[in-house]
Order: structure tokens, then C-alpha cells, then sequence
């Protein structure tokens, strides 16, 4: 980076609203993965100062619960307004701090203005059921009621949407935030974080002390900081987003306290690919789900299921498409593929490589180091095809980069039983115009992932549906459709406008 360029990029950052001097410190380095220059060095929070930071939260929920839902939603609304008006300015600190190239970077960023939208919506849905009791004279109904504070531990690869799928929801839900950005990205997370602290602000202006001190909060630091967040009995609902051996961890944790948790895990995403498929649209559908964020997506297309009687012909397609990847500086406009995070990212990629080898795999195309004299300190690689015999032990792992299995099956029934015979639940998808594969797939002897696709990739969900998946993905769900009811506590109501007192079940008592 050029004394020019870094000195933009500062200029990005103040107008996003971060004040560098004000984080300053020796605990965080943050490096940009295009070409290794150091962009900040930041302070940590102290693992002793979160229980102040809890204890914050924890007062903010005393006066937000009581705030209308659609006033909190209000406030969401404001948010996503500044996103908006930040999109390109936070867009291009995540394409520098990340790697993601400029459309990606943007794109995010739409995620935190579209779930803004979804949210103030939602404050005025809160629903809950009317019930039909069996005692003459009475009604039961349900009731949704904000649930406490709620602590966001965000990954690196997507550092300002998942914050904004949570922290919206929990917002309009009537619950107060402590966000935790992963150190590999709190550049672009404090970004995010500004424009709704710029939110409350005006926020305020509108509706006066509504919005209480320790609504939003956030915090830099390492793992000390987030498990003080996962072991507090005061953090109602721990979001976390990150590896299955992070699940782990903070799963039992939380559960030990009986806390809630949304664990947002691994990703083994399949493609299975028929003879009644239309190839030229799933070689599209490929190519963005396999290298699309550098294969650094949770839900990457991993593994390509294909039946023999397609496999060479699509495998021709695929690698000529491959053959034409624009791979370089993502703040280019024509680049497709960015680098990998860092190098501990490209060592992982080779050694996956290297067991593939070892497995009976044929290395079909990439898989090397590029630009490295143009970027000593960027690790930027070819995505890599490799044919497999079978599903074999490194198959099944999750490999984040841009490294794409291929399989082949004779049976649709051979191809379910492959998508399924990983670990990890997220995302899958078929492309078939054959109803009868589409519905099997679809069905309860289908696919058992979170999220199936047909006749597209199994990247690129919308806020609408909620979003998670299976066995060691978590279980859990975020953004749309009634993820919602993740941050609120139910209570279920009899009422007796009657005057007699008669019991369920037929009981008579005395």
C-alpha cells in the first residue's frame, strides 16, 4: 500500500467514524490480507473492565424493555439509514481489512441495511397466539417479552452483517448489545458499529432519553473478552459465529448457566448435480458458491456431487470458466478472487491438498500460490479442483479457501446419502429440472442441512429466511422468517373471566 492509498484509507475510516487514535494500543495488529501492510494497532479491552461493560448492559435493559417495540424500531430504522449512506465507505474498509473484493464488500453492507428494513417491520408483528382452553370462561394466549442482554461474537468473514442479522433483531426485540468483533476484522466491525451509535444519536434527538446509556457496547479484544461475555449469567442470549471447535466450547458453557446460545458453526456444502440439470447454469452457480470471499464463506460450496454420466462434460465447463478467473487486488473492479485472510489460511489449503494426494485424489487445477512478488505478504491462491475417489476422511473436513471436491454417483438415492454423510449441517443444494429429484431432495429422506437449494448454489441467502444449520453447524438460526423469537422469552397466559374455578383435565379437588 502506497503512502497515498494508506493515508485514504485513513480518511475511509474517520468518515465511518472511527477516531484510530482513540483505540489505540499494542494488543490487536491488524494487517490487510491484500498486500500485508499493517493497518492499525489497536488496545484491548481488559478482561477485567467487562463486568462494568455487562453490568452496563444489564441497567440499559431495565429501561429498553419498557421502550414500544415499534419505537425501538424505530431507532433500527435510523441505523439502516446510515448504513446506507456509509455503504460505500464501510464496503471498502471491509475489502481492505478482509480481502472481499469491492462487490462483496458492498454486498454486506446491503445485508445490514435489508435486515434494518426486515426489523422495524418485525416491531410491529411481535405476535404471539390465542389459545383455546378447555374450562368454559377461560382463554390462554402467549406472550413475547424482551429477554436481557445479548453478547454478538462475530468471525472475520463476514465482519459487519452478522453483527447487524443479530444486533437489529435483538434491538427491536427490546434486548441491549455487547458486540464482539473478531481481531482478524475490528476495523470493520467498530465501522458497523459507528453508524448505529450515529443511530442512537439521532435517535435521541427525536425521541429524548429513550435510548439508555449501555444499549450498544462494543468491545476489542481476544478470547479473554469473549468468554467473560459467554460465562456472564447476565448475557440472556450468546450469538457466536465461528468454527465447530469454537461451538465447542462456548456451547456447554452457556448451556451450564442454562443461558440461550445461537451458534452459527461449520459448513461441508454439497452440490449435487443430475443429468436432468441444466450444466452451463451450474457452472455459474459453482464457480460463485466455490470461490466467491476466496472460499472463506461458511457456506462455500465444498463438495460437487456429480453423476457420471455429466462428470466429464461438466468438469470441461468448469474448468474452462476456472481458466478465466480474474484473481488479484480486490479493490479492482474486474477482480473475482481476493486473498486468503492470512497464511496460516494458505497452509491449511496446502496440507488439505497434500491429504487429498495422499487419499487417492487428482489435483484438476490450482491449488499454487499467485502474485507473490507483486505481494510478498498477500496469499493469494488459484482455486483448486480435485477429483476424488470417494468421500474420503479430508473430504469431510472443512477446508476454508477456495478448494472444491469433486464426487461422483450412480443413484440419486448414493448422492443424498453423500451430502449427508459429513458432520457439519449448513448448506446444500441440486440442480435437477427433474420434479421427482427436486421433491427428494427436498424431503424428509433429502437433504439434512439447514438450508436446501434447488437450481441455486448453497451461498448467497436472503435476510427473509432464517439462516443456520444442522449437527455441528449448532442447530440454531439467525436473520428471518421466526428467528426473531431467539431474543425474547414466551409466557404463556391462562386468564379466568369466569366465576367459577374449574381445573384441567376433569380434576376435581376438596
Amino acid at each position: 500500500m502506497t503512502e497515498t492509498s494508506f493515508t485514504d484509507f485513513q480518511a475511509v475510516l474517520k468518515r465511518c467514524g472511527i477516531d484510530l487514535p482513540s483505540y489505540q494500543g499494542n494488543d490487536i495488529n491488524v494487517r490487510s490480507p491484500i498486500d500485508g501492510v499493517e493497518l492499525a494497532r489497536l488496545a484491548a479491552q481488559p478482561a477485567a473492565a467487562m463486568p462494568a461493560v455487562i453490568e452496563r448492559a444489564t441497567q440499559a435493559f431495565e429501561q429498553w424493555r419498557l421502550v414500544p417495540a415499534p419505537v425501538r424500531g424505530a431507532l433500527v430504522r435510523l441505523w439502516g439509514e446510515e448504513l446506507r449512506r456509509c455503504k460505500a465507505d464501510i464496503g471498502h474498509v471491509i475489502s481492505r481489512e478482509v480481502g472481499k473484493i469491492v462487490q462483496e464488500g458492498l454486498g454486506e453492507v446491503q445485508e445490514g441495511v435489508d435486515i434494518c428494513e426486515y426489523a422495524v417491520g418485525l416491531s410491529r408483528q411481535l405476535h404471539g397466539k390465542t389459545i383455546v382452553s378447555e374450562r368454559p370462561g377461560h382463554r390462554i394466549m402467549e406472550q413475547y417479552h424482551p429477554l436481557g442482554p445479548v453478547a454478538v461474537i462475530t468471525a472475520f468473514n463476514f465482519p459487519s452483517a452478522v453483527f447487524a442479522w443479530n444486533a437489529a433483531l435483538a434491538l427491536v426485540c427490546g434486548d441491549p448489545l455487547v458486540f464482539k468483533p473478531s481481531e482478524k476484522a475490528p476495523l470493520s466491525g467498530l465501522a458497523t458499529f459507528k453508524a448505529l451509535e450515529r443511530a442512537i444519536e439521532q435517535f435521541t434527538a427525536q425521541f429524548g432519553n429513550q435510548a439508555p446509556q449501555g444499549l450498544a457496547q462494543i468491545v476489542l479484544g481476544g478470547s479473554d473478552v469473549a468468554e467473560a461475555l459467554v460465562d456472564s449469567p447476565q448475557m440472556a442470549l450468546v450469538s457466536a459465529t465461528g468454527s465447530s471447535r469454537m461451538g465447542r466450547s462456548v456451547g456447554p458453557k452457556v448451556a451450564a448457566r442454562f443461558g440461550k446460545r445461537i451458534l452459527e458453526l461449520g459448513g461441508n456444502n454439497a452440490m449435487v448435480v443430475t443429468p436432468a440439470a441444466d450444466l452451463d447454469l451450474a457452472v455459474r452457480a459453482i464457480v460463485f458458491s466455490a470461490v466467491g470471499t476466496a472460499g472463506q464463506r461458511c457456506t462455500s460450496l465444498r463438495r460437487l456431487i456429480v453423476h457420471r454420466d455429466v462428470k466429464q462434460v461438466l468438469l470441461e465447463k468448469l474448468l474452462k470458466a476456472y481458466s478465466s478467473l480474474r484473481i488479484g487486488d480486490p479493490l479492482h473492479n474486474d477482480t473475482l478472487v481476493g486473498p486468503l485472510i492470512d497464511a496460516a489460511a494458505f497452509a491449511a489449503m496446502q496440507q488439505a491438498i497434500a491429504q487429498a494426494f495422499q487419499q487417492g485424489g487428482k489435483l484438476l487445477t490450482g491449488g499454487q500460490r499467485l502474485l507473490e512478488q507483486q505481494f510478498p505478504q498477500g496469499f493469494y491462491a488459484a482455486p483448486a479442483i480435485v477429483d476424488m475417489p470417494a468421500q474420503t476422511a479430508i473430504v469431510q473436513q472443512e477446508t476454508f479457501a477456495p478448494l472444491l471436491y469433486v464426487l461422483s454417483y450412480e443413484t440419486l438415492e448414493q448422492a443424498i446419502a453423500c451430502n449427508n454423510d459429513v458432520t457439519q449441517g449448513l448448506s446444500s443444494c441440486i440442480f435437477s429440472n427433474d420434479l421427482r429429484e427436486v421433491e427428494m431432495f427436498l424431503s424428509a429422506a433429502g437433504s439434512d442441512c439447514g438450508m436446501a437449494n434447488v437450481n441455486i448454489g448453497p451461498s448467497g441467502a436472503e435476510i427473509g429466511g432464517a439462516f443456520g444449520g444442522e449437527k455441528e453447524t449448532g442447530g440454531d438460526r439467525e436473520s428471518g422468517s421466526d428467528a426473531w423469537k431467539q431474543y425474547m422469552r414466551r409466557t404463556t397466559n391462562t386468564i379466568n373471566f369466569s366465576r367459577e374455578l374449574p381445573l384441567a383435565q376433569g380434576i376435581h379437588f376438596g
